[in-house]
């Protein structure tokens, strides 16, 4: 079995001596250097960037330079995904994220998680674990998401967060580690002003 192979089927494996994985990191490094460099008022440049990194990438898909991945293959994005500066996906493992999702900046979404033991360790040896990420999820600025975990479809991260555990659908959960406050309700549309015409 492969070093990739490990990776996609969950067991400790060598990214950081595997030549195969070496490459496919430089790959996407590369190609994200060179979506960095794109002056941000030509998004049809970016996009063309975007679309070699990804997996998958859906309509309407905005990111904001700088922007870092490790092997872009194993990220997908749904419809109306926004990226605001400096997000970085470490995708050993798969990252999903649904249709209209928001990512403030500082943001980082990690699958790496490194042997607890030292030898393993110091052989390079780590775990990818899958991040999952519904629709209509909003990340407050400085978020930060571990491998393993799932968040469901219309849920609010207050910024600042490290989420460790699955957050469920429809709720504002905040802190570190990240837990559920409470649910969103009818009441939360009335939170901040509309302007309307008379």
């Amino acid at each position: 079995m492969t070093e990739k192979e490990k990776a996609a089927a969950g067991y400790l494996y060598n990214a950081n001596y595997d030549e195969e994985l070496l490459n496919e990191i430089g790959r996407c490094n590369d190609l994200c250097h060179r979506f960095n460099q794109i002056a941000p008022s030509n998004r049809q440049a970016q996009s063309e960037i975007l679309k070699q990194i990804f997996g998958s990438m859906g309509e309407q898909v905005t990111v904001n330079t700088p922007f870092w991945c490790d092997y872009g293959y194993n990220t997908s994005v749904g419809n109306y995904f926004f990226a605001n500066h400096n997000c970085q996906i470490l995708d050993g493992g798969k990252v999903r994220f649904g249709n209209h999702v928001f990512i403030a900046p500082n943001c980082l979404f990690t699958t790496a998680e490194h042997a607890l033991d030292a030898e393993q360790r110091n052989e390079g040896l780590e775990v990818a674990l899958p991040i999952t990420v519904g629709n209509n999820v909003w990340f407050g600025a400085g978020v930060i998401v571990l491998g393993g975990v799932t968040i469901g479809d219309n849920a609010v991260i207050g910024a600042g967060s490290v989420v460790t555990k699955d957050i469920p659908s429809n709720v504002i959960a905040l802190g570190v580690p990240c837990r559920v406050v409470r649910e969103i309700t009818e009441e939360d549309k009335k939170r901040y002003q509309i302007y309307l015409e008379k």
